[in-house]
């Protein structure tokens, strides 16, 4: 979790109250599971690989492989976009100073090691990171007890603990929205294919989530408590939700800030280190099959900080940039993850880059049928009113995501199957895209661990025709 948390979390508490904070909460750290629950099960459809696109190469082919490569590193580049301009914010916010050069000296910084040390010293600093968040935030949080005052009659005409309508909206927004979000972090994939036991890996998850449900729901709690001290007020501030953290600071005393900075910068280089590793092995293994040398792809990841400094530096909010990525994902995992059932056998790969797309088209077309206006729906794929408008917007978008990529992806499945049905007929042929493939052994043990471990079978072996990798 990167240093945006201090915005989007606090944010959403103005917005929806406690109901929104736990929500989120939940939304954050339950789907972690999905990694615990899915990993073992790919890693012996595909124990070669280290990332999810090289299950989806050997599922569905090339083509359905390097699109989603493609929404990877597009979610890649905008987590690093969220990442440093929720730092520079947060630099200029606590100290006003230009937080440009905090910036360039993260990146410098985080650039040098990683490409020394690679994977292994992102995961090593991460531990380090991880128990100096920790230790930082029960420090922050004695801190805030102690020295803010909660006024009883704001608490009462706050209405922060009621229910509301984008709460109720928010139940199924962010589970779907951050779910299907994480299947693109190349970074989680990372961590799940390096875990040496499914034992471990459950273990490892089931820890971070408890942590990450504790810290996000103390955290997302600021904004509850800026607005129940006056720090925020409702009625001239409606529109700073996302700085309510830093007004509540403003409270407090100097070494409180000091603490909460280091955690910030803390926080930041954890996660934008673990993004640049995620996007050097996504690019060197999903676009050139690792033959080419490493060396030009960090050289790739450095040119393309640059752009991600300088969009930084003019990004909005950072709650809008996760949901653009979230709306991307929701439209293309759940016509993905059909393959991973040995039932849905005959699911190609056209079936889900049709699928995919049609469902980002589909919110399209809801949104110039919901606001009457081509333009305003192209503007929900951008989500540029976020969650903050008081209508259906953003809760139909992510209706028609997933739904909508679902139906043009069946749609696409009969348009394949009656081409070659017809392409059978003419050549004198038996129609066989419904036979079942023919079956790539798959590892079986659980707890043996993996390195090291090949199927009996490798994909070459598969008889031509009979391979589960195909496009059509």
């Amino acid at each position: 979790m990167g240093s945006g948390i201090f915005f989007s979390y606090p944010e959403l508490a103005t917005l929806a109250g406690l109901q929104g904070v736990i929500v989120y909460a939940l939304s954050s750290a339950l789907p972690l599971l999905v990694f615990a629950a899915l990993g073992p099960v790919i890693r012996r459809k595909c124990p070669e690989g280290f990332v999810l696109t090289e299950w989806t190469r050997q599922r569905y082919g090339v083509v359905t492989a390097l699109y989603l490569s493609f929404m990877s590193l597009v979610t890649l580049f905008l987590y690093m976009i969220a990442e440093l301009s929720a730092v520079g914010q947060v630099v200029n916010a606590l100290t006003g100073l230009n937080g440009l050069p905090v910036v360039i000296v993260e990146c410098v910084v985080t650039t040098v090691y990683t490409s020394l040390g690679g994977f292994r010293i992102s995961f090593l600093t991460d531990n380090i990171q991880g128990a100096m968040i920790v230790c930082l935030i029960i420090i922050a949080t004695v801190a805030i007890g102690v020295e803010t005052n909660i006024n009883p009659d704001l608490v009462k005409n706050s209405d922060l603990l009621s229910a509301n309508l984008l709460g109720w909206q928010l139940l199924y927004i962010l589970p779907v929205a951050i779910l299907t979000n994480d299947f693109f972090l190349s970074n989680f994939w990372l961590r799940t294919f390096a875990s040496k036991t499914d034992k471990d890996l459950w273990v490892g998850i089931s820890a971070a989530m408890v942590v990450i449900l504790i810290v996000l729901t103390m955290v997302g709690c600021t904004g509850l408590i800026a607005a129940w001290t006056g720090a925020w007020d409702p009625d001239t501030m409606a529109d700073s939700g996302s700085i309510a953290f830093f007004l509540l600071l403003e409270q407090l005393p100097a070494w409180v800030v000091g603490i909460v900075l280091v955690a910030v910068i803390t926080l930041s280089t954890a996660a934008f280190d673990s993004l640049q590793s995620a996007m050097v092995s996504t690019a060197s293994n999903d676009l050139f099959r690792n033959r080419l040398n490493t060396w030009w792809i960090r050289g790739a990841v450095v040119l393309i900080i640059i752009p991600v400094v300088v969009l930084a530096l003019k990004a909005p909010s950072i709650l809008q940039i996760y949901l653009i990525t979230d709306l991307l994902s929701a439209a293309t995992i759940p016509v993905l993850v059909l393959g991973l059932s040995e039932k849905i056998y005959w699911w190609r790969g056209f079936e889900v880059l049709v699928g995919g797309l049609g469902g980002i088209f589909t919110v399209f077309v809801f949104g110039s049928i919901y606001y009457d206006s081509a333009k305003a729906g192209g503007e929900l794929i951008l989500l540029q009113q976020g969650l903050y408008a008081d209508d259906w917007g953003a809760f139909g978008a992510f209706v028609a995501a997933p739904i909508g990529g679902l139906i043009w992806g069946f749609i696409a499945l009969a348009l394949r199957l009656s081409v070659q049905f017809v392409m059978a007929k003419k050549s004198g042929r038996r129609f066989d895209a419904l036979d079942r493939p023919f079956p790539v052994p798959q590892l079986q043990s659980q707890d043996e661990g993996y390195e090291g471990v090949s199927p009996e079978v490798t994909r070459e072996e598969v008889p031509a025709g009979k391979g589960v990798g195909k496009f059509f």
